[in-house]
């Protein structure tokens, strides 16, 4: 799986990252803003992404999260405050809350990867959280 990481502290990215690379998949960039990851997505098809709510240019995670929707590319948010996310997540397939373990990490990656590779019977772990009507659903993979 190709992944996206848009997160504005350096050592949660390269944590991320390194934790998104141990599981096997391939990071394709990581955003720091919202203008960085418009760039990035403009450059890249990623198969998913993890989007921090608050980013370096203010809290404008909401908007980029809005742009995967669109653009049909699965994503988590990853936040110390998903109290700040609107109540439908705007598309997401969930919220990780900072501080996250490395195994509750590790335990939402899997389930991403099960439902990005179109695997609908796989249940949710305790570290990701759903919105309220939330449903394990086909995402159209890109090419």
């Amino acid at each position: 799986m190709r992944v996206m990481i848009v997160e504005d502290e350096m050592l949660l990215a390269m944590e991320l990252e390194n934790e998104v690379e141990t599981e096997g998949h391939d990071v394709i960039g990581v955003a720091m803003n919202s203008d960085q990851a418009r760039d990035l997505l403009a450059v890249s098809s990623p198969d998913f992404a993890f989007v921090d709510i608050h980013l370096m240019d203010g809290p404008t995670g909401i908007d980029v999260g809005r742009r995967l929707a669109e653009a049909e590319i699965p994503f988590v948010f990853v936040s110390g405050n998903i109290k700040r996310l609107p109540e439908d997540f705007v598309g997401a397939l969930g919220a990780i809350e900072k501080p996250y373990t490395i195994n509750g990490m590790k335990n939402a990656l899997q389930y991403i990867s099960a439902v990005v590779a179109g695997n609908e019977d796989v249940e949710p772990p305790t570290s990701l959280v759903l919105a309220a009507d939330a449903q394990p659903r086909t995402i159209r993979r890109h090419a």
